[in-house]
């Protein structure tokens, strides 16, 4: 349990936009910042952070909250994890912060179990490479006759598995971890009864969240039979899914945002290499085809993709289809090829860094150079395998979404070519049509945003809806007597602490004004007519509110931020992101003074009251109207009375309400 005043130390310290900066590529929109949704995929803004108010909103999703909030949708992080990781980076101690043991980790969920059983491994693979004679003399000598020096294989957390059956599996069971856990994150296997370590006999690469958790494992083996596999990876698990993860991307993603680029290459040690060689904007997609949940990954950093291949002509070929993909999501993508027998791991280590960014620099092509000169390569000059490779560099252009940036391409195939570019347009035009009769129509109604000589018609980009608003939208309210709560919880805590000036009789029958509080007049007013909140979520806030008023103590926003309760967290962001203000320019510069909502706080008080009252006095009345309906003919006479007398009594009650709110009530 973390004290509640260090969890005050840690919600003050921490700063919503740099952690999210982590994880999101951040741009300034006026006083907040925006960026495509880490929840989800999307290609117009939607994802609003607010440094004033220390919180975010995820337009596309609904979710919300604070930074703490937004490493337990991310990271799926528990609280305590969250706040642990906050202060951890902002180097706030914490009281007994210690390993959770075998008894804790049983009654925490299994994902985060996973995740400790992980982090345990990392530690020992890491000990064993440095501190046993084993790990010393074969993995660490390998890792220094790579090349790498002590801080970059401390820097990749980079470890070895003791060649023996049962090392890792057996200092797990020692230390508490259950073996069925060991075995669903692949560092145990289980057969015939006995268990034995996965990765034994190898040097391990740990894999990490954009965050730093450890998700999962690379082994290479040292050993050169060829019947045993060079890699094994962590299998596929609750926290371990490789088509989402990029190698090296926990490390390089400030460098991949300041440079505004991102090299993609092949395996492990393509990254550590290149990063200890001074290019460190570098990730790699581990061994496996190239997945459109990866380039989602590196869109949320930059559009912008290099692609670093070896001299490999099959793995080239074999690679057009990321190509296409990147390319789909509508980024931009270059390609260098390494000379013959180089990749980026030997080269990087072969030259300076000054003469490796110099071969990158000059080594760089566009898709279409690069796509072009693979295929035409043996095609002879026969005009059939010409045709052929003219339609696949723009069935690529084709999947592009930006139309003006194919129309640019095609005018450099044209001239490249030397073919009409009307005949390539017409091809275009025709691929892209064929693709739009596979999609299903649109849902959205929308004008189109070309016009009658735009022979091509719209572009992906017309089809897609109006740019999420910094407003959140409305949200879908069942019926009238939810709202009514949702209106009164939020003037309960935006403005609980405000004065307010009402009207009272004196012991002599003579009206006078009293001062009290938004929080004392609205719980004063539940609580004369015993009235309670249908939504769960303003339950709870009525009830805290409720016991801190007893205790003479009133509740800010802030407060309710900082609970466990997400719900409650997520409820306060919502309320908060809709809280319209004036800019302070209206009032220093322009002279212009505005009545807000908090100026007119009694009213504003007053009517949520009213209206919250008439709510539940209409659902009442049709409850009885309802019941009368179904159940007269079995009802009892004093039965059926008394629910007329009621009827007639809330008919009244509701009279006076909405003569109070001003409204006109039609019989």
């Amino acid at each position: 349990m973390i004290p509640p005043h260090i969890v005050d130390d840690i919600m003050q310290a921490s700063r919503i936009e740099e952690v999210i900066g982590e994880f999101v590529n951040l741009k300034r929109a006026g006083s907040n910042l925006k960026g495509l949704s880490p929840f989800t995929d999307e290609k117009t803004a939607s994802f609003v952070v607010s440094p004033a108010k220390q919180i975010f909103k995820c337009f596309s999703t609904g979710k919300g909250g604070t930074v703490v909030s937004f490493l337990m949708e991310k990271e799926h992080y528990s609280y305590p994890e969250a706040l642990k990781w906050l202060a951890d980076k902002y180097a706030i101690a914490i009281p007994e912060d210690r390993p959770a043991t075998a008894e804790e980790l049983a009654a925490i969920s299994e994902r985060e179990s996973l995740h400790i059983i992980n982090e345990f491994a990392q530690t020992h693979f890491k000990n064993n490479l440095h501190n046993t004679d084993e790990g010393k003399k074969i993995a660490l000598s390998y890792f220094v006759e790579r090349g790498y020096r002590p801080e970059i294989i401390d820097k990749f957390q980079l470890g070895y598995s003791i060649n023996k059956s049962d090392d890792f599996t057996k200092a797990g069971l020692d230390k508490g971890y259950k073996l069925e856990f060991q075995e669903k994150v692949g560092l145990s296997k289980v057969k015939d009864g006995r268990s034995f370590d996965f990765f034994r006999g190898r040097v391990m690469f740990p894999i990490h969240s954009v965050s730093g958790r450890v998700l999962g494992f690379g082994g290479r083996t040292l050993f050169t039979e060829k019947r045993i596999a060079k890699y094994f990876n962590s299998p596929e698990s609750i926290i371990y899914n490789k088509s989402e993860i990029l190698y090296g991307l926990h490390f390089s993603k400030g460098d991949i945002i300041k440079y505004d680029n991102c090299f993609l290459c092949e395996g492990y040690t393509d990254v550590i290499s290149m990063y200890q060689a001074g290019i460190q904007n570098v990730v790699s997609s581990s061994g496996t085809s190239l997945t459109k949940e990866q380039i989602r990954l590196v869109k949320r950093y930059t559009k912008n993709i290099t692609i670093l291949y070896d001299g490999d002509a099959a793995g080239i070929k074999a690679s057009f289809r990321g190509i296409d993909l990147i390319l789909k999501e509508g980024m931009n993508v270059k390609v260098v090829i390494f000379p013959e027998g180089e990749d980026p791991d030997s080269y990087s280590k072969s030259v300076s860094t000054s003469e490796l960014e110099e071969y990158i620099k000059k080594s760089t092509q566009d898709f279409i150079s690069f796509k072009a000169g693979v295929l035409l390569e043996g095609s002879d000059n026969d005009p059939i395998k010409r045709a052929g490779l003219i339609k696949e560099i723009i069935h690529s252009v084709s999947l592009i979404p930006d139309q003006i940036t194919r129309n640019v391409y095609m005018q450099s195939i044209a001239t490249r070519f030397e073919i009409n570019e009307q005949i390539l347009s017409n091809e275009l035009i025709k691929l892209r049509s064929n693709e739009a009769g596979k999609k299903p129509r649109s849902t959205f109604t929308t004008t189109p945003a070309y016009s009658s000589s735009n022979q091509e018609g719209p572009s992906e980009e017309d089809l897609i809806p109006l740019e999420y608003r910094d407003q959140s939208p409305a949200p879908i309210i069942d019926n009238q007597d939810e709202a009514t709560e949702l209106d009164l919880m939020r003037i309960l805590v935006l403005y609980g602490p405000n004065v307010v000036h009402i009207d009272q009789l004196n012991e002599k029958g003579e009206k006078i004004k009293i001062e009290t509080s938004v929080t004392e007049l609205i719980c004063h007013e539940l609580s004369i007519d015993e009235l309670t909140f249908s939504n769960a979520v303003c339950n709870k806030l009525h009830a805290l509110i409720s016991d801190s008023l007893a205790e003479n103590k009133f509740l800010k926003t802030s407060y309710f931020k900082r609970l466990p309760d997400q719900e409650i967290v997520r409820f306060i962001t919502e309320i908060e992101m809709n809280l319209h203000e004036i800019s302070h320019h209206w009032i220093t510069k322009h002279k212009i003074f505005t009545n807000t909502e908090k100026d007119k706080i009694h009213l504003a008080c007053m009517g949520s009251i009213y209206s919250f009252k008439l709510a539940k006095v209409e659902k009442r009345i049709r409850e009885i109207q309802k019941e009368l309906i179904e159940k007269e003919a079995a009802m009892s006479n004093e039965a059926l009375m008394d629910l007329l007398s009621e009827q007639v009594s809330l008919e009244q009650v509701k009279i006076i309400i909405s003569d109070k709110l001003g409204r006109i009530i039609i019989h």
